[in-house]
């Protein structure tokens, strides 16, 4: 009686333990399906992979925060805006709102029409769209030299920049050469009153804006540059609203041989918080002290990433990176906005050098904690004293007898040292040595070049001429181990190792690449069984 009434209350409690293990599988497919159908959200801070995707805090595009570049209170800051296409000089009129503030006229280029002027060659590509103005710091050569004939360009603007508040001037500057366009001061000044634009009408000799009333200087920044396109910023705190600005050189007289010229574009003008932070170093790279820090807002929360993954408890300004390597960014969240810094790619620096050294017979070398007595090549990785790498290659000559022949070779450009004699060009000679011993000896040198061939630039347009970058030798060059090249913001846009194509189309994996000067990176193997590592700059020709 007793199993069967045991039975009876099982048999009972059946349909509710089928209830329950139903129910459990019903939560679970719920909370499976929060999973995987993405309901869960990405937290962005935690070093976690939280909606199961593969991706990590900044990885994760739920994590964007991305601002826009900011607006400028410029009107038309590119001048790509036009009331007529320029067909000569002075015609800055053609550009939307710009003014041309000063007597002296500055000149407009837009691709519609006039879009350089002969004997100041452009570089290359300009920075945003398709027009530019240029102006000149005096002039000193041909009729009537002038120093105050400074040119200057002025703007209306969108809305007036307030007093006590911290604004950003980023701009573009194009250099024509050291000659032409020797370093200066451009100068941003404001007023408080867009009826003091122009200042020195009918008056060339006038000069700068500081020479009649109602002007202030906002801020300054010393440029230089040859050849190129360079991007500087100013920051200014007006002391009352301007409405008004003017942009040039600043009112020093100078004294020249030609006349100096360069080119404006791009100027962006906004409150200093809406541009994105800046991380500045702090230290030496090679120490463990180093760190990083950012530039601050006002009520802003801070968060530190490497390589995208939140480094959880770091929300300092200032971040110690205790040598580690990686790419760093930071996120400043304030009541308005959310930004994200651009990369900060740290590698712990390392240095290489080559050593070539020639002593006489029965002389020694010391080197690494050796004392060297035989011709060879040698390695030795030194410590600095702040902790970062620093390897010496070492070529040693031992001479076997009072008379030797040397035969050498150099790469253009390098000084090949042999005692106290220094060569920079091939050369067939005789060299007289003599050692710290007082031992001296004969050598018969042959120096010669590496026979390679760089270019410099390259068209890669398809028509069998020129449509590849790479590196050209004859018999000195036995094998192309690396080639690298990286763009001007030093991001990496080829690689080419053994096994792969060493020759650069002009592409990357994103497809074609612009136009414009790129960096290159390339490692050999010479005929001697030297490796050398190259660099420099090629011009991608569109």
């Amino acid at each position: 009686m007793k199993n069967r009434s045991t039975g009876t209350r099982n048999q009972r409690r059946m349909p509710y333990l089928v209830s329950y293990f139903v129910l459990v599988l019903c939560l679970a497919n719920i909370f499976h399906y929060e999973a995987n159908g993405q309901s869960l959200v990405e937290i962005c801070n935690n070093g976690i992979d939280d909606d199961g995707d593969g991706l990590i805090d900044l990885n994760d595009p739920d994590c964007e925060c991305q601002q826009a570049e900011p607006p400028s209170h410029i009107p038309n800051p590119s001048f790509e805006e036009i009331d007529c296409c320029p067909s000569g000089n002075s015609q800055l009129n053609c550009a939307v709102t710009w003014i041309q503030a000063s007597e002296a006229t500055t000149d407009y280029y837009n691709r519609c029409g006039y879009f350089e002027r002969n004997g100041f060659p452009l570089p290359r590509p300009i920075p945003d769209g398709n027009a530019y103005i240029g102006f000149r710091n005096g002039r000193f050569s041909g009729e009537n030299p002038n120093p105050n004939w400074k040119e200057y360009t002025g703007a209306c603007l969108n809305a007036p920049l307030e007093a006590g508040t911290q604004y950003t001037f980023q701009f573009h500057i194009g250099f024509v050469s050291y000659d032409i366009s020797p370093p200066m001061q451009v100068v941003v000044y404001g007023t408080p009153d867009c009826k003091n634009l122009p200042f020195g009408v009918g008056d060339r000799e006038f000069g700068c804006p500081l020479n009649g009333s109602g002007w202030q200087v906002l801020g300054s920044v010393n440029v230089s540059g040859n050849a190129q396109w360079k991007q500087y910023e100013i920051t200014t705190i007006p002391t009352q609203d301007i409405t008004a600005i003017a942009i040039g050189p600043d009112c020093v007289e100078l004294n020249l041989q030609e006349n100096p010229y360069y080119f404006l574009d791009n100027l962006i003008l906004a409150d200093s918080e809406l541009f994105g932070p800046k991380i500045e170093l702090k230290g030496n790279p090679c120490s463990r002290d180093f760190s990083i820090v950012s530039s601050a807002r006002n009520h802003a929360t801070y968060q530190w990433y490497r390589d995208g993954v939140a480094l959880v408890g770091e929300t300092d300004r200032e971040l110690r990176i205790d040598l580690i390597e990686g790419s760093y960014q930071i996120m400043i969240n304030t009541p308005t906005a959310c930004i994200v810094s651009e990369p900060y790619d740290y590698i712990i620096p390392t240095f290489e050098t080559e050593s070539r050294v020639t002593v006489c017979p029965e002389e020694t070398y010391p080197f690494g904690g050796q004392i060297l007595s035989q011709s060879g090549q040698y390695t030795h990785t030194f410590q600095s004293k702040d902790g970062c790498d620093s390897t010496v290659h070492l070529d040693l000559h031992i001479l076997a007898d009072r008379v030797d022949t040397a035969n050498e070779y150099f790469f253009r450009g390098e000084t090949f040292r042999m005692g106290p004699y220094s060569f920079r060009t091939p050369v067939s000679t005789q060299v007289s040595l003599v050692s710290s011993l007082q031992c001296d000896s004969l050598v018969h040198l042959n120096l010669q070049e590496y026979d390679l061939y760089i270019p410099n630039a390259f068209s890669p347009n398809d028509d069998g001429v020129n449509d590849v970058f790479t590196v050209y030798g004859r018999d000195d060059l036995i094998e192309l181990e690396s080639i690298h090249i990286f763009d001007r913001w030093g991001d990496r846009v080829f690689e080419g190792t053994k096994g792969q194509s060493m020759e650069w189309n002009g592409t990357s994996l994103q497809g074609s690449v612009d136009g414009g000067i790129y960096a290159y990176q390339v490692e050999v193997i010479l005929h001697d069984g030297k490796r050398k590592t190259l660099s420099g700059d090629v011009l991608l020709i569109r």
